[in-house]
């Protein structure tokens, strides 16, 4: 790219990504800021900062998917922005599927298809944003870094909100072989993806990529928006146990491994902001439970009618229509407006104390494992500092070895040069000493040996250590089962994966030992929740055993308590927390009836320690209430990304902490006495930015989407 072209594409980035007015952009990971504390002040209370990119394949699998956090964030006034990988040009008929086939007469034109969903999203976000679905957009072309076109469009009354267009080829099937896709792309299949441009875009056609070039084009955008937050789909939900067919659309899934290695290449450069990555579960959702609550699944229901041109009023002007007809059909897609899942980084046990007093925190950012500690309870927190090696999934879990050493573990993403190379292995590293440095990453391989096709679709990693200080690791596999590998002694090998049994289990696994030393296992179906329960301390679990408990949204946390394990999880159509206390008095688990805790509403897992529940209000902020049956969630003015922990120290008050979508650790206590968390007006919860942000970071302008080489 010459000199004079990188002039005009600076300028005409710095016109699309502008914020309003007062809204400042710092440089390390925080976006819209407060004034800092005086000398000798507390901490101003946390509120949503950051910027947030989503990456989805077509145009609508943000609002069946990402919805509600996506207008959540939009509401905050943070810069949002939406990538579309692909067209969506589907058949070319803006129409009920197959309604077509009664008059063949009607020629297929893809290109206004396409330009109708770009109609039927421009809406959607129009309304989420400013209530007015025909608010006016400002549309634009600008050249990518792979050496094609995009079309960025700036919501004109809110300018932070943003919508780019790249607009390849769809695949056209769920899991038919079309080699003129992402997939073909990414498996070498084809050389190039051609663009199929809608109609009345500024975008001119004529451009197609090759698979480095989309994965730079994108690396390009990234580095264009600076963002702290990336949302994107699930790259490997694996597949159906019989014909092994996608159980997600093959679009879905390639795209997020285009964004996978865009982001691992973005991550490369050095003038950014820290980011996280967080997975959506898409298509599978149609089997599970509904997560959102009445009220939340009616608004993200009111877009989706947005989007598909229900009323079916010319209110655009364009021949090619207002929005997406087939979805009119069906709005709700296969309930989809009832329920949002993260297929990563559901687990709530991030969070552990290592020598007395001293708490780390770890999250992955950057594609590395994070970490922040804290040596007491008046001491401030550090970091983030980062272990060795890159590749890492979202989510991790921690554990304290016997003599105060800490592990963490997590699972990791090879890319690779070749697309049988693409893997997922689950690894862990731990301590050399107490508060010591951490040693290397050392690979646990998976349970999925004949994953050949690279969909493995493990979950995170529950740890447990026995009597003598041995680690076991349970996961999930592709096939739905619970998988178990324990260590030959304390810091030796982790021995062959063993089969536990179970059926159709969601989520990650959770673990914890009550006082006698038994180990409880759970993990949920999408029926109800079972259980691996010891009946003597170290011995050998049986066959999985039902619980009976009703069926939850997913996500399970678990805590000992008493004589027992208590189980926190959410009630599907309602979000409200419910908790059971599980004892095992013989080889079966006695569970004790639900309690109702936290309030209304509210979806994703929770974080349990002493007597504070963190996790999401009903409004979707982070929320603390009280884990003994409080009736109320604390809220706050902040949203997060992923699942919140909590821990109780051996001397100091719990702690909730959560990722916030500025990339930042936040961090909470309880408020002192039971009696606020109970009250039935609370006041705004205090999180807290574990580290504040440094003061008097100078704002910077977004950087170009040039090529590496080309920046300076």
């Amino acid at each position: 790219m010459s000199l004079a072209s990188r002039t005009r594409l600076a300028a005409v980035l710095t016109a699309l990504t502008v914020g309003a007015a007062g809204v400042t952009t710092w440089a390390y990971g925080y976006g819209t800021t407060s004034e800092p504390a005086a000398p000798g002040e507390a901490p101003r209370p946390s509120v949503t900062q950051g910027t947030v990119l989503q990456v989805v394949a077509h145009p609508d699998d943000d609002l069946f998917f990402m919805n509600p956090d996506l207008s959540r964030s939009i509401s905050t006034g943070i810069k949002v922005t939406t990538v579309y990988l692909t067209a969506g040009e589907a058949d070319g008929h803006n129409e009920a599927h197959g309604a077509h086939l009664q008059d063949p007469v009607v020629p297929a034109d893809h290109a206004a298809y396409a330009e109708a969903r770009q109609n039927g999203i421009r809406a959607a976000y129009a309304q989420m944003t400013t209530g007015d679905r025909t608010s006016a957009w400002q549309r634009r072309s600008i050249p990518t870094a792979g050496g094609g076109s995009a079309e960025v469009d700036v919501l004109v009354a809110r300018p932070e909100v943003n919508l780019v267009w790249m607009q390849l080829r769809e695949a056209g099937s769920i899991s038919g072989d079309n080699p003129n896709s992402l997939r073909g792309l990414w498996d070498g299949r084809v050389p190039a993806l051609g663009a199929q441009v809608s109609s009345r875009t500024p975008v001119k056609p004529g451009f197609s990529y090759n698979k480095d070039q989309v994965v730079e084009a994108l690396a390009g955008i990234f580095a264009m928006y600076r963002p702290t937050t990336i949302r994107t789909q699930d790259p490997t939900p694996g597949r159906t146990r019989i014909g092994g067919n996608f159980v997600d659309h093959q679009d879905h899934i390639y795209g997020a491994r285009f964004v996978q290695a865009a982001a691992e290449r973005y991550a490369k450069s050095t003038d950014r902001p820290h980011f996280s990555v967080q997975n959506y579960m898409s298509y599978p959702n149609t089997a599970l439970p509904p997560a959102l609550d009445p009220q939340a699944a009616a608004e993200k229901l009111g877009y989706l009618k947005t989007y598909a041109w229900t009323d079916h009023q010319n209110w655009c002007g364009s021949p090619a229509g207002c929005g997406d007809r087939k979805t009119a059909t069906r709005p709700t897609g296969a309930g989809w407006n009832r329920t949002i899942r993260y297929s990563r980084g559901d687990a709530s046990s991030w969070m552990t104390e290592g020598t007395s007093d001293r708490l780390w925190a770890f999250a992955v950012l950057d594609g590395r494992m994070a970490h922040w500690t804290r040596s007491g309870p008046k001491a401030p927190w550090q970091g983030p500092e980062f272990l060795a090696g890159t590749g890492m999934d979202t989510g991790a879990t921690a554990v304290r070895l016997p003599d105060g050493r800490v592990g963490v573990f997590g699972t990791r993403t090879t890319l690779g040069a070749t697309p049988k190379a693409y893997k997922r292995e689950l690894v862990y590293c731990v301590q050399a000493a107490p508060d010591g440095a951490f040693g290397p990453w050392l690979s646990l391989g998976t349970p999925e040996t004949d994953d050949v096709t690279g969909t493995s679709a493990i979950s995170a990693p529950a740890v447990a250590l026995d009597g003598t200080g041995r680690m076991t690791v349970y996961v999930r596999d592709s096939r739905r089962t619970l998988r178990a590998s324990t260590q030959s002694a304390p810091d030796g090998a982790f021995g062959a994966w063993a089969s536990l049994g179970g059926s159709g289990l969601q989520g990650d696994p959770v673990t914890a030992t009550d006082k006698a030393g038994r180990r409880h296992v759970y993990a949920a179906t999408a029926q109800s929740v079972l259980a691996w329960v010891q009946h003597a301390p170290d011995a050998p679990f049986g066959a999985p055993v039902p619980t009976r408990l009703p069926a939850t949204t997913g996500p399970l946390s678990a805590r000992a308590q008493g004589d027992g394990v208590a189980l926190y999880f959410r009630r599907p159509g309602t979000g409200t927390v419910a908790t059971s206390l599980a004892t095992a008095d013989g080889p079966v688990p006695k569970f004790s009836p639900l309690t109702e805790v936290g309030g209304q509403g509210g979806y994703g897992s929770v974080g349990v320690a002493g007597d504070l529940l963190a996790g999401r209000a009903g409004t979707g902020t982070a929320g603390v209430s009280d884990a003994d049956g409080g009736p109320s969630w604390y809220e706050s003015q902040m949203y997060y990304t992923g699942a919140p922990a909590a821990l109780a120290p051996q001397d100091g008050p719990p702690v909730g902490a959560v990722l916030g979508l500025d990339a930042g650790l936040h961090v909470t206590t309880p408020p002192r006495g039971a009696s606020k968390l109970r009250s039935s007006h609370p006041p705004t919860a205090p999180w807290y930015p574990a580290v504040p942000p440094p003061e008097d970071v100078p704002e910077r302008e977004p950087e170009s989407p040039a090529s590496p080489a080309e920046r300076p």
